[in-house]
């Protein structure tokens, strides 16, 4: 039996993007046969390969990496910036491609000499990206559909994660602006890419020699 402290901790979120990851997992030899019963638990281990997997909320993926809790584990890139997380980021997955944008009313643009008021469930990614703009915002934190506040007059614009578009385009809004691409990124906990540096970085060549050949 594996001694606890050479098991490799890995969080996954739940959903769609981690059971693809986990797919990815599996086919370089971390495979864990339990992960896949019908059931409620949240950790399955498989002593043979030494892995441990979590499923955990996609946003709360890099806090537990950071804390240590997880070693290794897969994130959305958006999550990573809002967050600001202190782990090390190791591989772009190529999975859940999208970007964020900021998106407004078809054909307007808001008056320059006025606050910019901007809705949004990203407001870290919005205030660095207006920062660095000097234009000053006024940050209207929402949770659900925030295409509706431009709409209702509540917000000039959204900074959101935008895939096809289709919602902004039924809702009257467009995209007017990139912000960054996002996709699924591969972490590692700082500590433990120093002390399972051997086991982390195979894992990784593994996984980058797989999305090579996608």
């Amino acid at each position: 039996m594996k001694s606890l402290d050479k098991w490799i901790n890995i969080a996954l979120p739940k959903g769609r993007l981690g059971e693809k990851a986990y797919q990815i997992f599996e086919s370089i030899g971390y495979g864990c046969p339990s992960i896949k019963e019908n059931n409620r638990k949240l950790i399955f281990e498989n002593e043979e390969n030494g892995v441990r997997y979590f499923w955990v909320k996609p946003s709360d993926v890099a806090i537990y990496v950071e804390r240590g809790a997880a070693d290794v584990g897969v994130v959305g890139k958006d999550i990573l910036l809002e967050q600001d997380s202190d782990v090390y980021e190791l591989l772009d997955l190529g999975m859940g491609k999208c970007r964020m944008a900021v998106a407004g009313e078809k054909g307007g643009r808001p008056d320059a000499d006025k606050t910019l008021r901007v809705a949004t469930k990203f407001p870290n990614i919005a205030r660095e990206f207006y920062r660095k703009q000097s234009i000053d915002i006024e940050i209207i934190e929402l949770h659900g559909s925030i295409e509706i506040a431009p709409i209702l007059g509540m917000s000039d614009v959204i900074v959101d994660i935008v895939e096809t578009g289709t919602t902004l385009l039924e809702n009257n809004l467009e995209p007017w602006e990139d912000i960054v691409p996002i996709s699924a990124r591969f972490i590692a906990n700082k500590a433990s890419y120093k002390f399972m540096n051997a086991p982390i970085q195979e894992m990784c060549a593994k996984i980058e020699e797989i999305i090579k050949n996608k």
